[in-house]
């Protein structure tokens, strides 16, 4: 199946986006990769070590020198990871969650459409690192195409009698949360795709009651890469602290918006140079739904750099996607740059209101709760209503400082991360738009206002699914 037309689920990838890895043929080819081509291009995968018992140290010890953390949002090192589930006993499962429930990315779409064999080998490498027999590939019910591209890569390397490993494509209702890996696991043990408590961790009783490793299609195709050439060449790019290429999505007031590869600690002004920012854009949303405002002067400066793991051992992230499996701290990254989340920049034009973008954003993700605890079913749709009002410019009462008690009632409180999300998006935009918010809070006019705000919304909001399915 195709996408429809005029669909962007490929966007383009321009030159000087960085070094081509991920990316390599891209601006060549305008469709999936075929297997042959894509040995062409990368050469085949390393047949040394494969399927024995030192294959899970091997490969774990490689991307742990590589550097190497996870893409999907959280930037959880990948080479512990796959060492935890490989020091399981018993046989393993491996996800590849190409959910990509967040609204305004599309990397992992781009991903998928135009190097699918480089996920599914990073995925058949991690299965037989951790001694799985069975790889589920997580893909989003309301992009059908999407399924049917990769199913014919699957069929290629079934014909070629290529992998060692089983591989199932399946489709799970189009809902934020629903890419939280406890709730791929959930969904993938015959429950609803809605995040469930932990402990146990995927890592440690996950499908089937089997250690589970969980990864991003991004990740599991960095890993293809780093089995191939290495930790050193993995680290040619990026810095020392923050190593390698991402896949990150500039949208917004850009002259070409699109999906760019870029390496980690690149400076946010030029990665919105390369899209053609607008010089006029107020403001940046960096990370997603799940991410923060910036001034765009402000911001210009800093670099997009995942943070490590803290002596904690955690992984700290500013902005921290769905399917995320670390508590987000935003005060734990480096004064010097900020983490890119779910690899998302979008510019906010010079004319538009961040708060009546960020208001429709808070309506969509608290609609989007899994309705399992207080904070997500009461909070978060009080602070949205609150977001509404200040942002109509006609608030009742006190709109600040009930926004300013509920934010801080509701973080940190909910059974997932879906709260804490939400609310650092909305004490980021009542930070940068402070003026816009006392403004608004007083009925009076705000600085986009007199500019004279676009005829269209800015952020994307996908309609809801009228059955209100979770499984």
């Amino acid at each position: 199946m195709t996408p429809p037309a005029g669909h962007a689920t490929v966007p383009s990838t321009r030159p000087g986006g960085g070094p081509a890895r991920l990316t390599a043929g891209w601006q060549q080819m305008s469709r999936a990769a075929t297997l042959s081509e894509h040995v062409a291009r990368y050469g085949p995968l390393p047949q040394a070590g494969r399927g024995s018992r030192r294959n899970h140290r091997m490969l774990a010890d490689a991307v742990t020198r590589a550097g190497l953390t996870g893409r999907g949002g959280a930037a959880f090192p990948t080479g512990t990871k796959i060492g935890a589930v490989a020091a399981r006993r018993g046989p393993a499962v491996v996800v590849a969650n190409g959910m990509e429930s967040e609204p305004a990315s599309e990397k992992d779409q781009a991903l998928l459409a135009r190097a699918p064999h480089l996920v599914l080998d990073g995925a058949v490498l991690a299965a037989e690192a951790v001694r799985a027999d069975a790889v589920y590939v997580c893909l989003s019910r309301s992009r059908p195409w999407q399924a049917g591209q990769l199913a014919a890569a699957v069929a290629e390397r079934q014909a070629s009698r290529l992998d060692s490993v089983r591989i199932e494509i399946h489709d799970l209702p189009e809902r934020y949360v629903a890419s939280e890996e406890t709730a791929l696991v959930h969904w993938l043990n015959g429950g609803e795709a809605r995040p469930v408590n932990t402990p146990p961790r995927p890592s440690e009783r996950g499908v089937g009651r089997r250690p589970t490793l969980v990864d991003n299609v991004e990740t599991l195709a960095h890993i293809a890469l780093i089995a191939r050439y290495g930790p050193d060449w993995f680290r040619q790019a990026g810095t020392g602290e923050a190593p390698g290429t991402m896949l990150a999505t500039i949208c917004g007031a850009v002259a070409g918006p699109g999906v760019y590869e870029i390496e980690l600690g690149t400076l946010v002004v030029d990665a919105l140079a390369m899209a053609g920012a607008s010089a006029e854009a107020s403001a940046v949303l960096i990370g997603g739904y799940f991410g923060t405002w910036h001034d765009a002067a402000a911001v210009a400066g800093l670099r997009l750099a995942r943070p490590g793991l803290t002596q904690g051992g955690t992984a700290p992230a500013s902005s921290t996607a769905p399917d995320s499996n670390t508590a987000p701290d935003s005060n734990t990254a480096p004064a010097s740059s900020t983490s890119p989340g779910a690899g998302v920049l979008a510019v906010l034009p010079a004319g538009a209101c961040g708060l009546t973008e960020t208001a429709r954003v808070l309506g969509y993700l608290a609609a989007q709760s899994a309705g399992q605890c207080g904070p997500c079913v009461f909070g978060l749709s009080a602070i949205a209503d609150d977001f509404a009002q200040l942002a109509s410019g006609r608030p009742h009462g006190p709109v600040l400082d009930r926004l300013s008690r509920r934010l801080g009632v509701v973080s940190g409180r909910g059974a997932c991360r879906h709260p804490d999300g939400a609310t650092r998006l909305a004490a980021s935009a009542l930070g940068t738009f402070a003026a816009d918010a006392r403004a608004h809070a007083q009925r009076r006019s705000c600085q986009a206002a007199w500019r004279g705000r676009p005829a269209a919304p800015v952020l994307p909001i996908p309609r809801p699914d009228p059955d209100g399915r979770w499984r």
